[in-house]
């Protein structure tokens, strides 16, 4: 089989300069957090597709979360995929996923309904009812989790940190911001969380009045404005510093990201292979080709079969 990809190049795309996550931690306040910001990443993604400049800042602000929340995993433990499915709204499917720094998403959308979104439009506006569902893949335990929560609030954002209100029991802030400079893409986030561990010999945290390490932590993490976080010439622990330079603050090295797809040539051959001839025979055009579409990367491969 000699595949033929028709589209933008597939696979990975090495990652740029400021395609960057770093993990810090404040631990007089029992804190922990991430930072993050996608440059080339975020065009290579968003350049695989058409969307209008509102659907195109939901995938930012999307894959964004994908890489705070996937970064909780170890690069070598597996990933994270999340989902939000609707009705009623001209977006019925978003994708994204988080695998050992490299990340893909996509958009399904009714191209009928698009000049129905609007720049300030909401989640409901966007997706009508539906849910956003978090799934973590954890190869090297051989377990998987789930958390779902209503399509609710103003942004993903809001949703997300639902999820870990409810799924987790973990108070989170999460901000994050997009910028538009010509042609090039700017998103960034700040995830920071009050720690698990900090639980220990104490009350649980849902059973207490009061957080005040949290309290102060969150006040301070809330300050971080948009320019901040966009600001390419603002590294990633400077602005972790700005905010929290009257604490004790850790930071972890930088973890580069990248765009990543499984669709490559060999992956999509193997998987051909691997089915019934006859499955094969059914899928074959008149030219005896066999097309296999990637959402993700907008491309369609034609399989000599």
């Amino acid at each position: 089989m000699v595949p033929e990809p028709i589209g933008l190049n597939p696979g990975a795309v090495a990652a740029s300069a400021g395609d960057r996550l770093l993990g810090f931690s404040v631990p007089g306040y029992d804190a922990r957090g991430r930072v993050v910001r996608l440059c080339g990443t975020l065009d290579a993604i968003l350049g695989a597709h058409d969307y209008p400049e509102p659907l195109a800042r939901l995938l930012a602000e999307a894959l964004v979360l994908a890489a705070l929340i996937g970064s909780t995993l170890r690069p070598d433990e597996g990933q994270m995929t999340m989902q939000a499915q609707s009705k009623g709204g001209p977006v019925d499917l978003m994708v994204c996923d988080y695998a050992g720094g490299a990340l893909r998403g996509y958009l399904r959308v009714d191209a009928a309904r698009q000049g129905e979104i609007a720049a300030t439009a909401t989640l409901p506006d966007i997706f009508g009812e539906g849910y956003l569902a978090i799934t973590l893949d954890q190869t090297a335990a051989a377990e998987r989790y789930q958390g779902i929560v209503p399509l609710e609030g103003d942004t993903l954002c809001h949703a997300a940190e639902a999820y870990f209100a409810g799924s987790e029991q973990i108070p989170t802030l999460i901000r994050s911001a997009v910028r538009r400079d010509g042609d090039r893409w700017i998103a960034a986030g700040l995830l920071v969380q009050y720690l698990p561990a900090g639980e220990l010999g104490r009350e649980r945290l849902s059973v207490r009045a009061d957080l005040p390490e949290w309290d102060h932590v969150r006040a301070l993490a809330g300050t971080v404005q948009p320019d901040e976080l966009t600001d390419p010439d603002l590294a990633l622990d400077t602005l972790v510093w700005r905010l929290f330079h009257e604490q004790e603050v850790r930071v972890q090295d930088p973890l580069p990201l990248s765009r990543g797809c499984r669709c490559s040539p060999d992956y999509i051959t193997g998987v051909l292979r691997q089915m019934p001839e006859a499955d094969r025979a059914d899928m074959r055009s008149d030219d005896g080709r066999i097309g296999v579409d990637c959402a993700f990367c907008a491309l369609t491969f034609r399989i000599d079969a």
